[in-house]
């Protein structure tokens, strides 16, 4: 075995190799050429003398062998970047970036303000912010943190709960104006609803009352969308009533261009989290974003601040 062709670039590319499974979605990750991609594994595998990756048409997967040494590959490239932030840290600013996932909607309308003031106080911390409302594997995507909205499914990924986010039924005064206001939960089968194509179940719309009971109402429409910026839009023009968000609709409500309705049932709050990957957590430039999110993110319209202890928990 010859270990200067064991390079820290070789082992990194083949570690996101390994973790995406793609040698084409890794070559645009780190902005090289397949033909590169391939020439690293080769000499990465050529100077250990074993196999790590097994090849087809459609997929990359690990070996026996490549399963052993990407577990202490992912452990020697935390610790080298560990290093240099610390030895970064010696000079007094971290550095870096910091790549995190967001809920789409609250992104656009919240996250980036909290990032620009973030990157305010720590110039020399880049942020890669992705918008989806997919549920994503933030390992297999190269991601750090991630803030998802509603229920997890187990995971090993680290959970920092953020709270709750409220949610109320609205709509516009044109539309409650020509169709009517809702006087109780019954009235709401017979509205034009606003749904979200992108969650189940959305043709039942499920209310608590002041009694604290929950009631369940058949919701239709002929309006279903996949984005709360859709939604929102919808609500504004008049298009029918529906579950909103808090920190979507909190602007159009404070000016009256929305309202809301049964104001003494609302649909039941929406946890909100923040998953980090584990091996990223010690990073400094990682530490100082989830700190600071887990301050500001509360604070956000309709958040309910509910801190916690990170611990490992659930993800999506």
């Amino acid at each position: 075995m010859d270990r200067s062709d064991i390079t820290l670039d070789r082992m990194r590319t083949f570690v996101r190799v390994a973790e995406r499974g793609n040698l084409s979605a890794v070559a645009r990750e780190l902005n090289m050429g397949q033909s590169s991609i391939t020439r690293h594994l080769h000499d990465l595998e050529a100077a250990l003398g074993v196999a790590l990756l097994s090849r087809t048409t459609r997929r990359v997967t690990l070996t026996e062998e490549g399963s052993r040494y990407h577990a202490h590959a992912v452990q020697i490239l935390r610790l080298v970047e560990q290093a240099g932030d610390e030895a970064r840290s010696a000079r007094g600013a971290a550095a870096g970036t910091v790549r995190l996932s967001c809920t789409a909607a609250l992104g656009v309308r919240h996250m980036t303000r909290l990032i620009f003031a973030f990157q305010d106080r720590h110039p020399g911390i880049a942020v890669d912010l992705h918008l989806s409302d997919e549920r994503i594997d933030l390992v297999r995507e190269g991601l750090d943190v991630a803030i998802r909205l509603g229920p997890l499914a187990d995971s090993s990924m680290r959970l920092r709960p953020l709270g709750v986010s409220r949610r109320a039924l609205v709509a516009s005064p044109a539309y409650l104006a020509r169709r009517g206001r809702p006087a109780t939960p019954r009235d709401l089968a017979g509205a034009e609803g606003i749904r979200m194509s992108n969650i189940a179940g959305s043709d039942t719309l499920t209310l608590e009352g002041p009694d604290g009971k929950t009631r369940a109402v058949p919701f239709s429409g002929r309006l279903r969308v996949d984005h709360g910026l859709a939604a929102r839009e919808a609500f504004l023009a008049g298009r029918g009533l529906g579950p909103a968000h808090l920190w979507l609709v909190d602007d159009l409500i404070a000016d009256g261009r929305l309202e809301t309705v049964l104001a003494d049932h609302a649909p039941p709050p929406v946890p909100l989290n923040m998953l980090i990957a584990p091996e990223r957590a010690g990073i400094a430039r990682v530490r100082l974003l989830v700190e600071f999110l887990a301050r500001e993110v509360p604070a956000i319209p309709g958040i309910d601040g509910a801190p916690g202890r990170s611990r490992a928990g659930d993800a999506g």
